[in-house]
Order: structure tokens, then C-alpha cells, then sequence
């Protein structure tokens, strides 16, 4: 096999880990050939290296694939190296013990918003995002916030994917949500409701470096029963200052 070839294969493996997500954890061999256009043989080829390897494993019953312990040991591996992921942990669950909803560390990954870190809500009604989880970028809290303040071509080839449409107040025109992306860049935090999920309240404000660049965000999430009015903007308040904390254990300097 040409370092061509090797190349390729190394890229089809990483493409067919990526196939599996929070929403859809196990695939036969049939469903992964049709999602990425490979051939059976190329896929089963690759999943039995994967499966060797401890990265994918196989359920004997139904003949799926889903991932294996060995990604579960990177993921560690990764999290322990994460600064921002340390420094905020403490910051988050202050914040969710403070107003019992669920609160999330996320960045910005290419056209998508993926979650770091999660604290769970006390109430016995939870909304939270696994950690991991990739949500789009245009219609929630964090991921507004973090497209708010990145460069004009960045905003531009984002937008340019696409904006699907989520709920009936999701904003999907571009010049529209451009305008209130200028607004949330000015409040310095993202307030949105009903925009991704039905009944659902948002609440995002940016974390900085030593360096004043915004590199993530700290978000609150609940229901709209429980978020509104006055409370939603003591939330405000409380989201923005644990933003702070977070950025000043990061180096920023106010």
C-alpha cells in the first residue's frame, strides 16, 4: 500500500468515528457505506481495524457498530490537557448551584458550537447538552455569541452554509441575523428564546484569554416557566460575571 493509499485510509477511519453522535450512537455496515459513499467492503475493512484497536466495538445482536472504550480514553486524555476546561469547572457549578438550571462551557468549531463541559440542573426537569454535542451555530445562545465576535470573512463563510430553520423563530435570514449579531456584540451577551428548541430560554456571554480574544462561552439553559421577566435578567447579570471570573482566571485583564 503507496502513502497515498495509507493516507486515504486513515481518513476514511477518522470519517467513519466521526458517523457516530449523541443522536445516533450505533450504525451497521450498510448505513455508514451510504452516509460517506464508500464501498461495504472499504467500510468493513475499516471497522474491523477500529474494532481491533479498541475504538469501535460490535453488537453481536443486531450486527452494529458504536464506539468503543478506546475513544472514551483519549476523550480523558484530552479533557485533563483542557486549561479552560479546569479553570471554568468551579466558575460553572457556582453559577448552576446559584440558579439551579443547567449550565455549559462551549467553543466554536468551525460551523458548529460544541459543548466542553456541562453542569446539570438541580430541578427535576433537566435541559442540558451532553458534552460533546455539536448544536448549530445561528440559533443558539452560545453559538451567536461566539460567531458575534469573529472576523467578517468568518461570519460570512458560515452564514454561507446554510441556516436552517429549527422553530418558527429561528432566524434564517442572513442580513437579519448580521444586524443582531452587531447587538450582541455591543451587550456583550446573547439572550434568545424558542429560537432552537420550543419553551426554551438561553443565555450566553464570552470568556477571554491573557490576549482579550474571545475563545469560548459560558451559556444558561432552561425552560421559559422558569426564566423570564425579572429573573431572566438577574440571569443576565449572573451569566456575564461568571464569564468574567472564568476570563480573569484566564489570564484577561478588565
Amino acid at each position: 500500500m503507496n502513502k497515498s493509499s495509507n493516507l486515504s485510509s486513515v481518513e476514511n477511519a477518522l470519517k467513519i468515528l466521526e458517523c457516530f453522535t449523541v443522536d445516533d450512537t450505533e450504525k451497521r455496515v450498510t448505513e455508514i457505506s451510504n452516509e460517506l459513499g464508500l464501498a461495504k467492503s472499504t467500510v468493513s475493512r475499516l471497522l474491523k481495524t477500529l474494532l481491533n484497536q479498541g475504538y469501535v466495538k460490535k453488537n453481536l445482536e443486531n450486527q452494529k457498530y458504536s464506539l468503543g472504550n478506546k475513544v472514551l480514553t483519549l476523550y480523558s486524555a484530552l479533557m485533563s490537557n483542557m486549561e479552560i476546561v479546569k479553570e471554568a469547572h468551579p466558575f460553572l457549578e457556582e453559577l448552576a448551584k446559584d440558579t439551579s438550571e443547567s449550565v455549559q462551557l462551549a467553543e466554536l468549531d468551525k460551523n458548529k458550537v460544541i459543548y466542553m463541559e456541562q453542569i446539570k440542573s438541580s430541578f427535576p426537569i433537566q435541559i442540558f447538552a451532553h458534552i460533546g454535542r455539536v448544536n448549530p451555530v445561528h440559533c443558539t445562545s452560545s453559538g451567536k455569541l461566539l460567531l458575534a465576535y469573529k472576523d467578517f470573512h468568518t461570519i460570512e463563510n458560515i452564514l454561507s452554509k446554510g441556516l436552517e430553520k429549527y422553530t418558527k423563530y429561528t432566524i434564517t435570514d442572513e442580513d437579519k441575523l448580521k444586524k443582531e449579531l452587531l447587538e450582541i456584540r455591543d451587550l456583550g451577551y446573547c439572550y434568545i428564546e424558542n429560537e432552537f428548541i420550543d419553551g426554551i430560554v438561553s443565555i450566553a456571554a464570552p470568556i477571554r484569554d491573557y490576549n482579550k480574544n474571545v475563545i469560548a462561552a459560558v451559556s444558561l439553559v432552561g425552560p421559559i416557566q422558569r426564566i423570564n421577566g425579572v429573573k431572566a435578567q438577574k440571569y443576565i447579570g449572573k451569566v456575564v460575571e461568571t464569564a468574567k471570573k472564568i476570563s480573569s482566571s484566564m489570564g484577561y485583564m478588565y
